[in-house]
């Protein structure tokens, strides 16, 4: 296994640094504020912020009012992390990597899928000022603009007309934001995805 998503594994198997990465992929943050939201010891959060650091997970960035130091998730190893699962999954399972790591419509443009999804000109600018390279960069507590990004990852996570495991739903979806048992339960709770026994598929309409 490529050492570097090893590495990337060992950091996010504690649920308090998985947790930390979401919130750093938010916003920036600062060890104090980390400790206030999570509930934990700030000197518990800085040892879990040195090894997500030394995983390449977190980037530390100086605050611009030059106050405490900040910390932001760095979303394109994430995403490469996600990739190289989602390569691995499917060669387990038979299939082959995937060419470059990628999911079907990974290669589609953002304007591509705003056709297919019908969105309105206002729709459309709000899912270009959460969508950025392709990437969720924050998941938008406000339930309209939720629904917008929900039906994006609906149609770029499942392609298929077919059950998709929990683990494999975990891998697509980290391609695009890491708090990914958020986004299963936002797009089950809106009734894009069914739901039985850890087997997801989409919907069908009634």
């Amino acid at each position: 296994m490529d050492p570097d998503l090893l590495a990337g594994l060992r950091a996010l198997v504690d649920q308090h640094r998985l947790r930390i990465v979401a919130r750093a992929a938010a916003s920036p943050v600062d060890a104090e504020t980390l400790a206030r939201e999570l509930r934990q010891p700030v000197a518990a959060i800085r040892r879990h912020v040195e090894v997500l650091v030394g995983a390449g997970l977190l980037e530390r960035r100086a605050a611009a009012d030059g106050g405490r130091e900040l910390v932001a998730a760095r979303m394109d190893r994430v995403g490469a992390m996600g990739r190289a699962l989602a390569g691995l999954e499917r060669e387990a399972q038979g299939f082959g990597a995937v060419p470059g790591g990628a999911w079907p419509h990974d290669g589609e443009s953002l304007a591509a899928t705003l056709a297919r999804l019908e969105l309105t000109t206002d729709e459309a600018k709000t899912l270009r000022a959460y969508v950025v390279d392709g990437r969720l960069t924050t998941i938008p507590a406000q339930p309209r603009k939720r629904d917008i990004v929900l039906r994006f990852l609906l149609e770029r996570v499942f392609t298929e007309d077919r059950e998709y495991p929990e683990k494999e739903v975990n891998q697509r979806l980290a391609l695009f934001h890491p708090d990914v048992a958020a986004l299963r339960r936002y797009l089950f709770d809106a009734g894009y995805v069914d739901r039985d026994h850890g087997l997801y598929r989409r919907s069908r309409p009634a």
